[in-house]
């Protein structure tokens, strides 16, 4: 039986141009401005871990990679809701970070640096194609589905990746990026960055 079960909604943006080489080169690219910053936002609309219910919390995986991302040394840092109660924030934590397994302890050998976890008051809109997140002084992204020609409600998808939230990611822009975290810092509303989002279902 599994330990914990969390399933809901995906979005991140990141620092390279679109489109991100790493999700298309299985992490082996050198990312478009020689490292790579992102903020991998997730909203758990159900989900436990050992009981514990973590429905309607979301957090947020800020990363730096200084490199190909499959080279390692990446810094990860947590913000976390500030709704979640200490044994949520824990619960998250050991999620987030691999050390319950599932997909992010795929991920976790890349991992240089663990920088630590903050809480914010998180919020996670979507309307449409259009997604926004804010963690309070800390991330303010957004980004918009880039639209098929053959299905115009939907985004054109990237399929088979080795991305740890799914391995079909839709294809956005962003339109508004800032990070300022754990060292983590970037700003840009060029709308030429990268964006992905999708729904998750994530298990172990």
């Amino acid at each position: 039986m599994a330990t914990w079960h969390i399933e809901g909604q995906y979005m991140e943006t990141c620092n390279c141009t679109y489109l991100c080489p790493c999700a298309s080169s299985n992490l082996t690219a050198t990312p478009t401005e020689g490292d790579c910053k992102a903020a991998i936002a997730m909203r758990i609309d159900k989900g436990q871990k050992d009981g514990l219910a973590l429905d309607g919390l979301a957090f947020i995986v800020m990363l730096h990679s200084p490199k190909a991302m499959a080279e390692g040394d990446m810094t990860v840092g947590l913000i976390v809701d500030e709704r979640a109660t200490d044994a949520q924030v824990e619960a998250i934590s050991a999620i987030a970070t691999g050390a319950a397994g599932g997909p992010m302890a795929n991920l976790a050998p890349l991992v240089g640096r663990i920088a630590g976890v903050e809480r914010r008051p998180i919020s996670f809109e979507i309307e449409g194609m259009s997604y926004v997140v804010k963690a309070g002084e800390f991330v303010d992204q957004a980004c918009e589905g880039v639209a098929s020609g053959i299905h115009p409600n939907e985004p054109i998808y990237l399929e088979n990746t080795v991305h740890p939230v799914n391995s079909r990611l839709g294809l956005a822009k962003a339109t508004r990026t800032l990070f300022k975290v754990f060292g983590i810092e970037w700003s840009d509303t060029s709308g030429t960055r990268n964006g992905h989002f999708a729904p998750f279902a994530w298990t172990a």
